[in-house]
């Protein structure tokens, strides 16, 4: 039986996936279409990832430079102000809000996502549910350390845990934690998951309807 889940945010609670899409391409439009081209096919394929990361990627590999850790923050504080108010705006993945409000009592929920920590916190404090996480963890640590830090601060069974994800970093870190998985499915993701055939679903309606078969 499920008692405890982990939630991915941008694709999963909030519709805010192209928010960030939008961002990494005004970002490195200055650097040409090709460049920006080249960016936002990454993050496409590299949903979840941290932006950190990707940073310094993009950097490296399609402008051929290496940049400082200092240079990375004035990047990441750049997309926040590019971010932040669209993803706070953004619709709900249908059923997300009702389902954490509803089932408050019947499960525990944490956040794992790729955004940093306390960016994530605003976020969830302006769309009125950060009370309902017990814990987010974001970036610049990643998912797959979250999922086993969380595990074994709250000393969680794996068997009772699912995490909802859109992404493959989700994906993975479920993989490497030996926990259940859960996808959310919408039309940007399905070319990046044609060959899962695990659980699934659209929307919380759905997720609800299944999870009473878990």
């Amino acid at each position: 039986m499920i008692k405890n889940i982990f939630f991915d945010f941008d694709g999963v609670i909030a519709e805010s996936v192209s928010v960030k899409t939008e961002a990494f391409h005004k970002m490195y439009l200055p650097f040409g279409q090709d460049i920006a081209d080249k960016v936002v096919d990454h993050h496409r394929n590299n949903g979840g990832g941290s932006r950190f990361e990707k940073f310094k990627h993009y950097h490296k590999k399609f402008l051929g430079q290496q940049i400082t850790e200092n240079k990375v923050e004035e990047l990441s504080a750049k997309f926040s102000d590019l971010v932040v108010e669209g993803v706070v705006s953004a619709p709900d993945v249908p059923g997300s809000t009702e389902f954490i409000k509803r089932n408050s009592l019947n499960f525990k929920f944490w956040i794992i996502t790729g955004t940093p920590t306390n960016e994530m916190v605003e976020i969830l404090k302006k769309r009125g549910i950060l009370n309902y996480f017990i814990e987010i963890c974001g970036s610049p640590t990643n998912k797959s350390f979250w999922t086993d830090y969380l595990i074994d601060k709250y000393q969680l069974n794996r068997q009772e845990i699912i995490f909802l994800g859109d992404a493959k970093s989700d994906y993975n870190a479920a993989m490497q934690s030996n926990i259940q998985f859960a996808l959310r499915e919408y039309s940007q993701n399905e070319s990046l998951f044609n060959d899962y055939d695990g659980l699934k679903f659209s929307d919380f309606n759905d997720l609800e309807k299944k999870l009473t078969y878990i």
